[in-house]
């Protein structure tokens, strides 16, 4: 594993769901983002698994820093799947995807 090149800043996400679930209408709209949210929480960790900054990323993929931000970001971007298999192999990744039969479906 590359060493890393920054430091990341410290987050606590209990303690920030635990505040913001105080919030009307928060945790209906948390659970409507959930996929969003763990497809962003896997490219973060592949990304900090791979040692690299957004910059690195960035650069690989032929984009900007801002560009690769959002695609981190949680329901601010819909990602295209073209662009979901660069970020993968950006990263030093390749990319599953699969379906998952619904409970009681």
């Amino acid at each position: 594993m590359a060493e890393l090149k920054y430091q990341p800043v410290a987050h606590d996400h209990d303690a920030f769901l635990t505040r913001a679930k105080q919030r009307t209408g928060f945790e209906a709209t948390y659970e409507s983002l959930a996929l969003e949210y763990a497809l962003a929480d896997e490219m973060i960790k592949a990304r900090a698994n791979a040692g690299l900054t957004q910059d690195a990323v960035a650069a690989r993929m032929g984009t900007t820093k801002s560009a690769v931000s959002r695609l981190e970001s949680a329901g601010k971007h819909a990602p295209s799947l073209a662009t979901l298999k660069r970020y993968a192999a950006a990263v030093g990744c390749g990319l599953e995807i699969k379906l998952v039969p619904r409970e009681g479906a």
